[in-house]
């Protein structure tokens, strides 16, 4: 199917873009909705190639998207990659907020996508032992899954064993919080100047959050990438965490080095948060 538009990907959905209100009703394109266009295509880069991969080892790959909210993420995976290269495979969409499930069912099956793709009202916590989703998922996501969110999406990839994880991430305030508590305690170094006051303490405690998530994705064998997602609309929050299972990777090094920035930070109570999985 040709495209009113040479930015637009061919066999692409006009009437998924209208939903998603990059194209505007008349199908037209407005300079906001091409930067839009952009940053779908700039994610879509980074999570094809996962897909690809985990094409090759089976058709019916399952893809879970916690905090999916309107299932932007995965309609766009479906369009793009989905429909036509994995037919077999699924996509499962999970959102706490029962009108945002009910509208995806409503758009999957008016685009006829239905066939694959699931949408649960299940919290991520919930997911993990939920009976709705199935034993083996070949990738994860989560981009802004708020509060605890992003460390359950996190903490599902690993029980699952996931091949693949791609985060953007939003902190939780549990490490800005701990850091609050033993300040007094840890004024005692100077390393403790770097969140002495309390902007820093939620701008530390956020930068180290994610380190301590790619420090435990590492200890349970996977290689991770950081890097920007350019671009990103609505949100200040603009890092992507890309981690691959690597089963021979070591592990070890990344587990001491967890545990010892926990001690050296005064953060020895959030031990089972990070070392769970």
């Amino acid at each position: 199917m040709t495209t009113p538009h040479p930015e637009i990907r061919p066999g692409q959905s006009v009437e998924l873009l209208k939903q998603l209100h990059i194209l505007t009703r008349d199908g037209k394109l407005n300079q906001d909705s091409r930067r839009k266009l952009k940053q779908v295509y700039h994610l879509y880069q980074f999570i094809e190639p996962l897909l690809a991969e985990a094409l090759a080892e089976h058709p019916d790959i399952e893809l879970v998207d916690h905090g999916a909210g309107k299932s932007y993420l995965g309609f766009i995976l479906y369009d793009l990659f989905f429909k036509d290269n994995a037919p077999g495979g699924r996509i499962h969409g999970i959102e706490t907020r029962d009108e945002l499930v009910m509208s995806s069912r409503q758009l999957a099956d008016k685009l006829g996508f239905s066939a694959g793709m699931r949408f649960q009202n299940l919290s991520v916590a919930d997911s993990i032992g939920s009976d709705r989703l199935p034993a083996r998922i070949d990738i994860v996501t989560a981009l802004h899954a708020c509060n605890t969110a992003t460390d359950d999406a996190i903490r599902f990839a690993l029980k699952k064993g996931a091949r693949a994880i791609v985060l953007v991430p939003c902190c939780q305030a549990e490490v800005a919080a701990a850091l609050r508590r033993n300040k007094q305690q840890a004024l005692r170094g100077p390393i403790a100047e770097l969140w002495r006051h309390p902007i820093h303490t939620r701008e530390f405690g956020s930068h180290v959050t994610n380190v301590l998530r790619c420090l435990q994705l590492e200890a349970h064998g996977y290689e991770v990438t950081v890097t920007e997602l350019v671009g990103w609309e609505h949100s200040m929050k603009n890092e992507l965490i890309i981690a691959r299972r690597q089963p021979d990777r070591p592990r070890q090094r990344a587990a001491e080095r967890l545990a010892a920035l926990l001690g050296m930070l005064g953060l020895e109570e959030l031990s089972e948060r990070f070392f769970t999985g």
